[in-house]
Order: C-alpha cells, then structure tokens, then sequence
C-alpha cells in the first residue's frame, strides 16, 4: 500500500516579509505629510493674525498723532498758539511702540522721518499761516502714509473674512477722512484772507479738497455699516452707529459751508470750525471701537487656530499610536511564524522530527543494504535452462 508523503511547507518569499513593512511605511507617509500640510496653514494662519493684532496697537498708537497734529495745523493756520502739549505725548507713546515692534513691521525710518518732521514743527513755533499749511500738509502726508505701511507689513489689507475686512477698510478711511476735514477747514479759513486774485486758485483746491473729504467719509459709513451688518458682535452696532450719524452730519455741513460765496465769512467760519470740530470729535469716537471691535476678531480667531492645531497634534499622535500598534501586530506575527511551523513538524513527527533544513534521505533497511549486480530481466530462459558464468559473459 503506497502512503502519500506530507505536503512541503511553503516558506515565505521575501516579497511576503517585507509586503506589510511597506504597507506600513505607506500608511505613514501620507499621513506625515497631511500632518505637516495641516500645521503649516495653522501657523501661517496664527502669524498673520499674530501680525494684524500688531498692526493694530501701531494704529492705535498713531490715532492720538493724527488727532493732535489736525488740531496743531488748525492753530498754526488760524494763527493761535500751538498748544504741543498732546501732540508731545501723543508722539512719546507712538514712539514706545515703534521701538517695541516698529522692527517687526518694519515702520522705524517711516516713524523716524514722521517723528523728526513733527518736532521741527514744534520748534518753530508759530508761522504764516499759508507756510503753515503747507509744512503741516507734508507731515500729515508722512502719517497717512505710515499707516498705510503698518497696514500693509501687519496684514491689515488682504483679510478675507467679511467682518474684518470691512473693519480693516474703516480703518484706513478714518485718518484719511480727519486729514482731509482738516485741511478743508483750514483752507476755507485761508481763502477768507486770500486777495481776490486768488480766488480762482483758491476754489478748485476747496472743490478738490471737498471731494477729498466725502469720499473717505463716503466709504467710512459704508465699510462699518456693513461690518455691522456681517457682525455677529451685538455691541459693533450701537457703538458705532451713533458716532458714524454724528460724524456723517458734521462732515455734510463742512462741505457745504467750506465755500464762502457772498455770506458773511465770520460766520461761515464759525460754522466750518464747529463742523470740523464735531467731525473730529465722532472720529475720536470711531477710531478705538473700530479698533477694539478688529482686534477681538483676529484675538477670537487666534484662539481658534491654537485650538485647531492642539487638534492636529492630537490626531497625530494618535494615529503615531495606531501605525505603532500595527506595527507591534506584524512583528509579532513575523516572530511567531517559525515558532509555530517548528509546532506543526512536532506534532506531525513527534519527538523524532528532523529540522526544517534537512535534506532528503532514503529510510534505513533492506534498501539500504549493499547488493551484487545481477543482469536484468529472468535468470533463467523459457526452456528451463539456467544461465551460467560465461552465458552472461555474452
């Protein structure tokens, strides 16, 4: 009876031992990368919020500047005494912060320009009025154009949430809109002492300078009208909405009250004063609320972006855990495979089991013994005749 050996065991090819290894550095390279991805957007985000929140202690810092140095060229024009009193603080505490992050936003030559300009100003003291006007133009054109760097260096320009966005652009309007109410107030009292030869001159800059108020006020109302409306703050409207009415009326009767035209000067003046004088004061109103209201969304949206990177680091480490634990799965399962190939040849041969690596060899017996060669086929022929010695020789 023929007995069928055992079939071999099939070993493992390299292919399958190093299969699940690969499998496992596949599973881990995506998810590194969408790790580092995920992270670097967050802190990009979070730096950008990080440099907006900057730009806007810069703002704030220069809010009280614009403010004073508006108020000093209507004394200079008017030929009053420069009170320097305000200005002198305003520019000490402006100066603390550009030394604190004017290198981070890069405003230092800007503010140092600014702030050399500001003390001639100072030093001199009284002047023509028309000179005046013209050497405080220069220095309120070097401040608007500081804030235009801070906003820009800061990020303060490109936000693309509605809310901020809309704040942002107020910001930027409002200096532009006290600078210009300025110098039409104080140009509307020059043209009162101009000689008639000038008087051609002198109503296409109120016309020009007219336009250069109600357009900056113009986008005022409407940027923080609709950063109310896309607000979910319910405090942005009431604290803005007010000032922004009284702002609007004062800045109407500036313009319409900045060109004299056969009406009594004395009290065309006295209105433009009180007109710029309204329009200053609601913009002194605005100016922190718009930038109060800015900072506490890039503050909330800070808190959002760390919150969503201890997210990331969270999901992470636990997928780190999960690729770890398979590959603790497939490294043991890599040990116990010959454990358990040598348990099999134990219980398929018992005790006497050969090792894995042995080569085939004939069972000891019979078949194993020496035997003389004998010619193939019968020893004898059909007649019975036995063959002999010399027969095979044949």
């Amino acid at each position: 009876m023929t007995v069928p050996a055992p079939p071999a065991r099939r070993r493992p090819t390299a292919v399958g031992r190093v299969l699940p290894l690969l499998l496992l550095v596949a599973l881990l390279a995506p998810m590194t990368l969408l790790f580092v991805q995920t992270w670097g957007l967050t802190a990009d985000d979070r730096d950008l919020a990080d440099r907006e929140r900057l730009g806007v202690e810069y703002l704030r810092a220069l809010a009280p500047v614009t403010h004073a140095l508006v108020e000093a060229q209507s004394a200079a024009v008017a030929a009053r005494p420069v009170t320097s009193e305000a200005l002198t603080r305003a520019v000490e505490a402006a100066a603390s912060v550009d030394a604190r992050i004017g290198d981070e936003l890069r405003t230092q030559e800007r503010w140092a320009g600014l702030r050399a300009r500001i003390e001639a100003l100072g030093a001199r003291g009284p002047a023509d009025p028309e000179t005046a006007f013209t050497a405080y133009g220069e220095a309120t054109d070097l401040l608007l154009a500081l804030h235009g760097k801070v906003r820009e260096t800061s990020g303060l320009v490109r936000d693309p949430r509605p809310d901020s966005f809309f704040l942002q652009h107020a910001s930027r309007d409002l200096p532009e809109a006290v600078v210009a109410a300025g110098r039409l107030a104080d140009l509307a009292v020059l043209a009162a002492r101009r000689p008639a030869a000038e008087r051609n001159r002198t109503a296409v800059e109120i016309a020009a300078l007219r336009v250069g108020v109600l357009a900056p006020a113009g986008d005022l109302v409407a940027d923080l009208r609709a950063a109310v409306d896309n607000s979910e703050s319910a405090d942005l409207g009431p604290s803005v909405l007010n000032p922004l009415d009284t702002y609007q009326r004062a800045v109407e009767t500036l313009a319409a009250h900045s060109a004299p035209a056969g009406r009594d000067a004395e009290t065309d003046q006295a209105r433009i004063a009180g007109a710029r004088r309204n329009a200053q004061a609601a913009a002194e109103q605005l100016q922190p609320v718009i930038l109060d209201e800015l900072d506490a969304l890039l503050a909330g949206r800070s808190r959002d972006l760390d919150r969503d990177r201890w997210l990331t680091v969270a999901a992470g480490a636990l997928a780190v855990l999960l690729w770890a634990a398979l590959g603790a799965v497939w490294l043991a399962a890599a040990r116990r495979g010959p454990g358990r190939a040598a348990q099999a040849r134990r219980e398929r041969y018992g005790a006497d089991a050969p090792p894995e690596d042995t080569p085939w060899q004939p069972a000891a017996g019979r078949g194993a013994e020496p035997r003389q060669l004998q010619p193939a086929g019968s020893t004898r022929e059909p007649g019975g005749a036995q063959w002999g010695p010399s027969d095979a020789a044949r």
